[in-house]
């Protein structure tokens, strides 16, 4: 027969492994997410920029995407 205390280590172990496993597994999932899906493109710095009322030209677009891509690294 298992003692208690033997039992509540296991699982406490458990429980520690299973946390730290899915802590790991998630964050690598986000990254890949990320990566496939990045959260701003061309498309959505044209309508920010013409939300401020300005009429963005394509160097200035590129301009801001390249220096979001330079900071991203």
């Amino acid at each position: 027969m298992i003692q208690w205390w033997l039992a509540l280590i296991i699982g406490v172990v458990a429980l520690l492994i299973g946390g730290v496993a899915g802590f790991f597994i998630s964050r690598k999932a986000f990254q890949n997410y990320l990566e496939k899906h990045p959260p701003v493109n061309e498309k959505m710095i044209r309508a920010m920029m013409q939300q401020m009322g300005r009429t963005p030209s394509e160097k200035q677009v590129r301009q801001i995407m390249a220096s979001m891509q330079q900071n991203k690294q």
